[in-house]
């Protein structure tokens, strides 16, 4: 499922800061408050460690053996880490292991072990998460995307990270923070989500968020793969301007009483704008507004 696919790794770092917090006050400084906060949380996640400033490689295994590590000779290799980390072999039905070189200094899952079973980000749970393979400020787990396997590397160390040029936002503009209309579908509606990738994830649509802005009538569609928020993947006419092209992201807290708060200046940009490593969504043409959203994450400065 996309949420899952996206944000997997997101989630396992504890980074659900970036949802929108109850928001049903009205008042301007109430408003402006609680985006402050907001930003001050989007920008800690980013930023942390493990956050998705230190991707620095996205690497799609072949079926069978796949010699792992940072010297040239490997089948696959790495930006940072031990000349020759080990092998990872993907068997024909998905299957994933690996076999650590003896004098790699890695660990799996934190253990000094020479050898495990992987568990890929789309198989994992909350008792058993992906497996993750460390190596000095680096590390690496597998995701799963269609059923191609891939390992999404990890630096703490990354330029991306240590270089990071910060966030530039819209002014804040609680005229931005809209209280929708919610009109639900029963059965979900289906809508087909495209992505950087080239796949297309057909994602189960509850409802639609109607609004009004200067005389006319806008809907969004969002996705709910968890159960206390909507989730919104949006373009405008200033993407590709002002703000990231391929879409932004904004969280809602479920419908109330019919109705459902847009605080659009809380959208922010995927982790595309930041890293060409990640795998994210495209703006579907359904929730492509007629108009300038000039509120939110504006286009990163030191985008790739």
């Amino acid at each position: 499922m996309l949420r899952t696919a996206v944000f997997a790794f997101v989630l396992s770092l504890g980074v659900a800061a970036v949802h929108a917090q109850n928001s049903s006050a009205a008042d301007p400084a109430d408003v402006s408050q609680q985006v402050l906060q907001w930003q001050q949380k989007r920008l800690a996640s980013l930023t942390a460690p493990n956050g998705w400033l230190s991707l620095v490689g996205l690497e799609w295994l072949n079926e069978g053996a796949n010699r792992v590590g940072s010297a040239a000779d490997n089948d696959i290799v790495l930006k940072v880490g031990p000349a020759h980390l080990g092998v990872v072999t993907l068997g024909k039905q998905g299957a994933m292991h690996i076999v650590l070189d003896h004098d790699s200094g890695a660990t799996i899952d934190g253990k000094l072990v020479h050898e495990a079973d992987l568990v890929d980000d789309m198989h994992a749970s909350a008792a058993s998460p992906a497996t993750l393979v460390a190596f000095g400020s680096a590390n690496f787990f597998v995701i799963d995307r269609d059923g191609r396997k891939g390992l999404r590397v990890k630096d703490s160390q990354a330029e991306t990270r240590t270089h990071f040029l910060g966030l530039d936002y819209f002014p804040i503009d609680p005229s931005w923070h809209i209280v929708a209309d919610w009109v639900p579908f029963d059965p979900p509606h289906e809508l087909e989500v495209g992505s950087v990738l080239g796949t297309i994830n057909k994602e189960k649509v509850p409802g639609k968020a109607v609004f009004q802005r200067d005389g006319h009538t806008y809907e969004l569609l969002p996705i709910q793969e968890e159960p206390d928020s909507l989730f919104f993947v949006i373009a405008d006419r200033t993407s590709g301007h002002e703000t990231y092209g391929a879409a932004r992201f904004m969280y809602a807290d479920l419908p109330k009483d019919g109705k459902v708060v847009l605080d659009f200046n809380r959208a922010y940009n995927p982790p595309c704008a930041f890293t060409p490593y990640a795998t994210c969504p495209l703006a579907p043409p359904e929730n492509r507004l007629d108009l300038r959203v000039t509120a939110g994450e504006k286009n990163y400065r030191g985008g790739h």
